[in-house]
């Protein structure tokens, strides 16, 4: 069973970690058939595929699920849903199909908050950073500290004002906002990364914290907006 979850409100400051155990909890208490590994330490079977960095909000969070039976992914989704806490939502379930479904995703889409800055300040700031060949931030990796390349993974970028959209709330309506479709790369790129980027080649200053909800995660279109992965499954 291949899954989408949400990660909202209080709990985007919920680690990846907190997720998994909240996951296995909620798994016990919804009685289904999961699957476990072997050995004398059995595991329910479960495969994440790249979680949204701590802090982050998410739309688009997806898991495998082992069953050992078949279960309507309407139930699954529902039965998980009423027992996870508030801000974990179960939103989609399908049936798992042929191929791995992390081959499928390839890019996410996100959405960036940018307080306390002026939107056109930002869109310049923007057009200054798309027009680089390379932009380069530090990062901490697992081997060390390294360059990386934020500006070649980035597929679309665009920044518009907090308030042009319905439902935009009016305490950010003089934010900025940015409308963000990144490959996903090793090591991955956040939407942090990209504004590190962006304050190094046009010296703008990020005052607030910028708030990111990835909007969705799959494989990038020719006109760069990104796909459904559970397609082929529906």
């Amino acid at each position: 069973m291949s899954l989408r979850y949400a990660k909202r409100g209080r709990l985007r400051f919920a680690s990846h970690r907190d997720f998994a155990r909240a996951f296995e909890r909620a798994l016990r208490r919804a009685d289904l058939p999961v699957a476990y590994s072997g050995g004398f330490t059995p595991h329910p079977r479960i495969s994440y595929m790249g979680a949204a960095p701590t802090g982050v909000a998410s739309e688009a969070e997806y898991l495998e699920l082992g069953l050992t039976r078949d279960v309507a992914p309407e139930l699954v989704r529902d039965r998980l849903d009423a027992v996870l806490p508030e801000g974990f939502d179960i939103l989609d379930a399908v049936v798992a199909g042929e191929g791995k479904l992390v081959d499928r995703l390839t890019c996410s889409w996100w959405r960036v908050v940018v307080p306390g800055v002026a939107p056109e300040a930002f869109s310049d700031a923007l057009e200054t950073f798309l027009a680089a060949d390379e932009v380069l931030v530090a990062r901490l990796t697992k081997s060390g500290r390294k360059n990386v390349d934020v500006r070649a993974p980035v597929v679309v970028a665009e920044a518009t004002q907090r308030g042009s959209r319905p439902g935009d709330r009016d305490d950010e309506r003089d934010s900025a906002i940015l409308d963000l479709v990144v490959r996903h790369t090793t090591p991955t790129v956040r939407p942090d990364d990209l504004l590190s980027g962006i304050a190094a080649v046009a010296g703008l200053d990020f005052p607030e914290p910028a708030r990111a909800t990835r909007v969705a995660q799959g494989i990038v279109r020719d006109d760069g907006t990104v796909g459904d992965p559970f397609h082929q499954e529906r």
